[in-house]
């Protein structure tokens, strides 16, 4: 039996669990751009612990799941060139959207936050056109 879902569910399950933990606890929404990016541009130098234990968590829990998790198959492709334009097309858009999808699709729409839905039907939009364009048009990915 396919258990993609069921990892899907529960990988979904932590993180809106993380993200009330993370609320609850501070009165702040869990937005990881906004997070990094406070670090970045020292607008959160009051708060720099708990965001720098934050960014560590997000790296070394995965890490440590590793074990744990049988491999699978991503569909990612092999281009550096192109993971790496991503990337950067990926954070350029959470600094326009002023949010990832951490903030407004976790948070903001579990908030019923007419900016985060608005946000979050925009860049899922946005993604599946590009992966139709991409993949189906261009045959890049």
């Amino acid at each position: 039996m396919e258990q993609d879902w069921i990892m899907g569910l529960i990988g979904g399950l932590l993180i809106g669990l993380a993200g009330a933990v993370y609320l609850l606890g501070n009165g702040r929404i869990m937005g990881a751009s906004g997070i990094i990016g406070g670090l970045i541009d020292g607008t959160a130098r009051s708060a720099w612990k708990e965001r720098t234990a934050f960014l560590a968590a997000l790296v070394l829990v995965p890490l440590l799941m590793v074990p744990f998790v049988t491999n699978s198959d991503t569909h990612l492709t092999q281009n550096p060139i192109l993971l790496v334009i991503a990337g950067l097309l990926v954070g350029v858009g959470t600094r326009i959207a002023n949010g990832c999808t951490s903030g407004h699709g976790v948070c903001g729409i579990s908030r019923l936050s007419p900016r985060g839905i608005v946000a979050t039907i925009i860049y899922i939009g946005a993604g599946g056109v590009t992966v139709a364009l991409l993949r189906h048009a261009l045959g890049v990915i």
